[in-house]
């Protein structure tokens, strides 16, 4: 069967697994379509014909209206109840339409669009499949009775909640986040089976972390540090130890961030590195040093940022296979780093450099946070090379950046950067730059 052909037969079976005819569908898109406040659809009899068309011998893809619709009907179950997570209809759905044809980039956008949706509707229980929901609906209530595919469906939550990050605003994912802590302690709080223990324990580390940083990101910085109190305790207790130098390193980075001491960061980032050079993770061994760089630059250490530098390079370059973390740390981040340290200690027009290339690389939805916090620092580089009008105009696209990521650092970094075109204050650019900022920031 050809890749259209498989489409459309999953069409069609979503189609029959509700007991649905070809009408049926174009009822329900007609339903969905109002209940959305979309347009009008066409009459039932012209809609059921489209729908014949997407599961033909010669099947057509759904145009874009037509798969909002859709996505929204499967993303409920038949009693009502949103479901978007691996093995839900909506999954099926994202998955058929790919094979029609349609881009990944449309497809995660779907995908997106609907867990917003969960976070008003369904919460974390839309991200996990049905038989995942009652084996956690039984394990909360007895934790003797978890499973490891329990701990498995509480790792999906918390990694779909991450690769939100940057496309879905950060106080909708703290509410999705929540749950799962939640759950986490009440499993641990009863008598685990011993081979669930450790998975739901690097469950707890991995939300508790994130939870750290979207507190920090919702300007909740006593929550913040709590979270991040518990993940480290919670690190500890597992085998290796890179899980424990990733809570270290986005420790660091809040503290970095609301601080403007740079002690308990450079602390914080000590103790990073020195768990990462006894696990296994490459990818995190190099992020640390690439962090312990940057805080090093920022304290004008010259040689340490340098030898920093040259150690999370050789990570990346030495790196062969899969990584255990599963972190997607690369070159193109790292230059970023490297574009930091020039910044502070070095050269800015090789900053701006590494920044422009740093930025070139970070293309993915997921990267668009880090993307506009280098756009900033770019920015930064051009007013100290003396081009604060190009800067300036280069600080409009890290305004619209922040503004659709919403992340507290690219604001705070766009701040600093303002806060360097003081000398140009009373010139238009500036002006301009200021409205701006007031109209979407309130800054």
């Amino acid at each position: 069967m050809g890749t259209r052909a498989a489409g459309a037969a999953t069409l069609k079976r979503l189609r029959h697994s509700r007991g649905l005819s070809l009408a049926g569908v174009a009822r329900a898109l007609t339903r969905t379509a109002v209940a959305l406040h979309q347009p009008r659809l066409p009459a039932v009899a012209s809609v059921q014909r489209s729908v014949a068309r997407w599961e033909s011998a010669a099947p057509t893809l759904p145009d874009e209206r037509y798969q909002l619709l859709l996505a929204h009907f499967y993303a409920r179950t038949p009693a009502g109840q949103m479901a978007v997570g691996a093995g839900s209809d909506l999954a099926e759905l994202l998955g058929a339409l790919l094979d029609l044809g349609e881009s990944e980039t449309r497809v995660a956008f779907l995908r997106t669009a609907l867990i917003r949706t969960a976070t008003d509707t369904g919460g974390m229980l839309a991200l996990l499949s049905t038989p995942v929901q009652a084996g956690l609906s039984v394990a909360l209530i007895d934790p003797s009775r978890a499973t490891e595919e329990t701990a498995a469906g509480l790792v999906a939550v918390v990694a779909d909640v991450n690769a939100q990050v940057g496309s879905v605003p950060m106080v909708r994912l703290q509410l999705l986040l929540a749950p799962v802590i939640d759950a986490c302690r009440r499993l641990q709080a009863g008598p685990l089976p011993g081979p669930v223990v450790g998975h739901v324990r690097a469950v707890a580390v991995a939300a508790c972390s994130l939870a750290g940083r979207l507190a920090f990101e919702n300007r909740d910085d006593g929550a913040s540090q709590a979270l991040y109190a518990e993940a480290t305790a919670q690190a500890e207790r597992l085998g290796d130890t890179w899980p424990r130098a990733n809570v270290h390193m986005s420790h660091a980075l809040v503290t970095l961030y609301s601080s403007p001491d740079l002690t308990d960061a450079q602390r914080l980032v000590g103790q990073a590195v020195h768990a990462a050079r006894s696990g296994d993770s490459v990818k995190v061994r190099a992020r640390a040093h690439a962090l312990q760089a940057e805080i090093s630059a920022r304290a004008g250490l010259e040689r340490q940022a340098q030898a920093a530098l040259g150690l999370a390079w050789y990570d990346i370059e030495s790196q062969s296979g899969s990584d255990p973390s599963g972190s997607s740390f690369s070159a193109g981040h790292l230059r970023g780093f490297e574009g930091v340290c020039e910044l502070y200690v070095g050269d800015p027009s090789v900053a701006h450099d590494r920044f422009a290339a740093s930025a070139a690389a970070l293309a993915g939805p997921r990267e668009q946070v880090q993307r506009a916090i280098v756009r900033a620092d770019q920015a930064l580089a051009r007013i100290r090379m003396g081009d604060p009008r190009s800067a300036a105009e280069l600080l409009h696209e890290c305004v619209l950046a922040a503004v659709a990521t919403g992340g507290r650092v690219p604001a705070i970094r766009l701040r600093r950067a303002r806060v360097e075109l003081r000398p140009w204050r009373r010139e238009d650019f500036v002006a301009d730059l200021d409205d701006h900022l007031m109209d979407v920031l309130g800054a």
